[in-house]
């Protein structure tokens, strides 16, 4: 099979204090995470495009395995490939060593730009400065290596980005048992293969993602269940149907077995606590899902005249008399 020629910008990069390696990347191009982004935990990442040599990923990650720099992990991979001048790749390796090529044959504009702990790299592009912003983004970006990526690609975007147009992005992020029940060291691994706008949509997939599989937020934001908060939390999850006790305030072994019902049906197992604090996140979205289903009863609930007057258990109202009916007994 051919492989595909596309243009594209990504950017690799390094993390040494949080011990994270990742890849971000952005094309006009069909699923460009099925071919951009390789990386491993402790080893290190790469981005392969243009007319990409997928063989470039495991070939290039044994070398950084073996402990091989990331410049000569480039020289050495562009050197045996007769296909060269219209290659492009970007390396970071497990110290941060940073390198990238960009052949002589890559469509206008081409090129790349390496700083400590990053390479940025990218063709047919609308000018120079998609990849110049994508860098200078990166260095200035407060934060973990997800918010730093993601305000890159944004960062190239805004100066242009692929002149061609959008089509897909993934962001793909590694470090040791990073992955789900720390099984792998994938931490994160979001796509989006085909979306007229998928940098705005790789967002907000990533922000369902922190959500759900990820502890990112400061434990100093911690919740603590207090009778209110107890409360709450029993009002919300009476509406969404976990909790049909009263609204006591106390975190009994009803409330915090319907909380936890509803941890494990919305799959933030990794946001359970037994310490009696709630994670911030997971009270918002709490708050969010009981607002949407109130919401959506106050739409579709049938209208039922003087249902108030009545009160619980007053059924329909109640019918008249037939016409020419007679109640009274002989």
């Amino acid at each position: 099979m051919t492989a595909p020629r596309f243009g594209t910008f990504s950017i690799v990069a390094h993390d040494r204090e949080r011990g994270e390696w990742g890849v971000a990347v952005q094309s006009k191009f069909l699923a460009v995470g099925s071919v951009v982004p390789w990386a491993q935990a402790n080893v290190g990442a790469i981005a392969t495009q243009a007319f990409a040599n997928v063989r470039y990923g495991p070939e290039g990650l044994e070398m950084l395995r073996k402990g091989v720099p990331a410049r000569e992990v480039v020289e050495k991979l562009t050197a045996a490939d007769p296909g060269r001048d219209q290659r492009q790749i970007g390396v970071v390796d497990a110290q941060g060593g940073s390198a990238a090529f960009t052949g002589s044959k890559c469509m206008h504009w081409a090129g790349h730009r390496t700083g400590p702990g990053y390479a940025c790299q990218g063709n047919i592009l609308f000018a120079e400065e998609v990849v110049t912003a994508m860098a200078r983004t990166y260095e200035s970006t407060p934060g973990d290596l997800p918010e730093r990526l993601l305000a890159a690609l944004s960062a190239a975007q805004r100066e242009g980005g692929d002149r061609r147009g959008m089509q897909s992005a993934a962001m793909l992020i590694v470090k040791e048992k990073g992955g789900y029940d720390e099984g792998s060291d994938r931490w994160v691994d979001i796509r989006v293969d085909d979306h007229p706008s998928p940098i705005e949509e790789l967002r907000r997939i990533f922000r369902l993602y922190d959500l759900t599989m990820l502890t990112r937020e400061d434990p100093a934001t911690l919740v603590r269940i207090d009778p209110e908060i107890a409360r709450v939390v029993q009002h919300h999850l009476s509406i969404l149907g976990f909790y049909n006790g009263h609204l006591t305030g106390e975190w009994s072994e009803a409330t915090s077995g319907a909380f936890a019902k509803f941890l494990s049906e919305n799959n933030f197992e990794n946001k359970a606590r037994k310490d009696l604090t709630i994670w911030p996140s997971v009270l918002d979205y709490l708050q969010s899902k009981a607002q949407e289903e109130a919401a959506r009863r106050t739409k579709t609930a049938p209208i039922v005249p003087n249902a108030l007057e009545r009160g619980p258990g007053g059924g329909s109202s109640p019918s008249k008399p037939a016409k020419g009916s007679d109640k009274h007994s002989g």
